[in-house]
């Protein structure tokens, strides 16, 4: 089953790495290899300018010792010895500092995330952020610096010049740093040659994800609107080719009339059914307790879902990434809560604290590797800390009264847009929002006592298709 591009080919036990989210290859060889050809390519160049914003994240880092001081150990926080002194590819470590960093962000930010084969060993989708920051994350200035509120200030401003680029269409008005480009140099990698997503490979991945969950066999065209006989496809941009949308009768409505039959909300993998979800837990252990508090943004309305049942799935870079209402309902409440970028939790690193206390009690070393898996076994760590929107919605059904749905933003996600505004009536399946470049993982959380029920299991391999039945209300 493909989640992510290059999974279908065999890949050694050593290389493979099991992601939840699917937003970095199962082949850790296959980011490495991508990383090692963008450091090459910056270090066989003549230095280059850096760009505005990330001269002025430069700027930041060294005008404040706290921030300098974590962008300096992080690096030499990462273990010297392997897997982490060389990539599996056999090369040397990669990112060296902070402004070798820069250097190969300042590359990377000139080009929208191109389709590879695997075979073909060069590219990789998605999140190249995320394999440049991949092992430092999990250390512990790390940890302390993509926590940090002025660093996710900054990183949200990269973020957004890095989103702009990947929306700018032809003629736009070039007021940013990529000023020189007269085309939609982001929607060049929409093409069928190999670096193309809409190679032979890439569009038959794309379309084996999108066609299992309901064991279609659609063409590209036939699922997704577009027009095959324009310029890529139709598409105006990389973000306009992200987000887009599916044909009506792709995804029927499930029950559309029936109040009891709750619609899934987004195109995602099952990754967790919790019941009696506290309001305030401890989200940054092991076990990732839900903190139904931090998840809904300290709202007031937060108090009602003391004990919640929350469902969770995520949504993979090849998916479809427009969240719908799963309910016919009223907007009680819809905003975005500005959070963390690229934060995972301290268990995935050497600063573990459970490894601390194992070994304190001399129960052997304890943990303290760096989690290769990265950020994707982190979902429910981030439904608390990550930039997300919450919505809040009351339902015609009385039986469900007041739920909440939460779209949570994981890596490179530069916007979470909400497309509804505050007393609007939604229909079942009707947009809520979406995604742009990204997308990771979201929540629907129904308060206690709501006898809500059926939920897919998380063992199921395809995605639960969007506005599908994902529940039921059981009277």
């Amino acid at each position: 089953m493909v989640h992510q591009h290059g999974d279908e080919h065999d890949i050694p036990p050593e290389h493979r790495v099991h992601r939840h989210g699917a937003w970095l290859p199962a082949d850790h060889r296959v980011q490495h290899e991508w990383l090692r050809t963008q450091v090459e390519h910056v270090d066989s160049h003549p230095k280059k300018e850096l760009m505005p914003v990330l001269q002025e994240f430069k700027e930041l880092i060294e005008g404040n010792s706290r921030i300098y001081m974590y962008f300096n150990q992080m690096w030499e926080e990462v273990p010297r010895k392997k897997p982490y002194d060389k990539d599996p590819t056999g090369t040397k470590r990669q990112i060296r500092d902070y402004r070798h960093m820069l250097a190969v962000l300042n590359h990377v930010f000139t080009q929208a995330p191109q389709w590879t084969d695997a075979a073909f060993g060069v590219g990789m989708v998605g999140v190249p952020m995320v394999a440049i920051f991949d092992y430092v994350m999990a250390t512990p200035s790390g940890h302390a610096a993509f926590l940090d509120p002025e660093v996710n200030k900054m990183l949200k401003k990269i973020l957004n010049e890095w989103g702009r680029f990947l929306n700018e269409v032809a003629n736009a008005n070039h007021d940013s740093l990529h000023h020189h480009h007269q085309s939609p140099k982001s929607a060049e990698v929409l093409v069928s040659n190999r670096q193309g997503w809409f190679s032979e490979h890439g569009t038959k991945d794309l379309m084996e994800v999108a066609n299992s969950p309901l064991k279609t066999k659609h063409k590209f065209e036939d699922m997704y609107i577009c027009d095959p006989s324009a310029e890529h496809y139709g598409f105006k941009s990389w973000d306009d080719f992200f987000t887009r949308r599916f044909r009506e009768d792709a995804r029927p409505v499930a029950a559309p009339d029936d109040d009891d039959v709750v619609a899934n909300a987004c195109e995602s993998k099952v990754y967790n059914v919790a019941r009696d979800a506290k309001l305030r837990d401890r989200f940054w252990i092991k076990s990732q307790p839900y903190s139904v508090l931090d998840m809904l943004g300290h709202d007031p309305l937060a108090a009602q879902f003391d004990g919640a049942t929350v469902y969770q799935a995520f949504l993979s870079s090849l998916s479809y990434h427009r969240w719908h209402s799963p309910v016919n309902g009223r907007i009680v409440r819809a905003f975005v809560e500005e959070g963390t970028y690229f934060s995972e939790p301290l268990f995935e690193g050497p600063a573990d604290p459970s490894a601390y206390g194992a070994r304190q009690q001399g129960e052997g070393t304890g943990g303290g590797e760096i989690d290769t898996r990265g950020i994707n076994v982190a979902q429910g760590y981030l439904t608390a800390l990550a930039t997300r929107a919450v919505i809040f919605i009351q339902a015609d059904n009385p039986v469900i009264g007041l739920m909440a749905f939460v779209a949570v933003g994981m890596d490179e996600v530069s916007t979470c847009e909400v497309t509804v505004a505050q007393g609007q009536h939604v229909r079942k399946g009707e947009q809520l929002g979406l995604f742009h470049f990204g997308g990771s993982s979201h929540c629907l959380l129904f308060r206690a006592g709501v006898p809500v029920d059926g939920f897919p299991p998380p063992s199921r391999e395809e995605n639960v298709p969007v506005r599908g039945q994902v529940a039921v209300v059981r009277k």
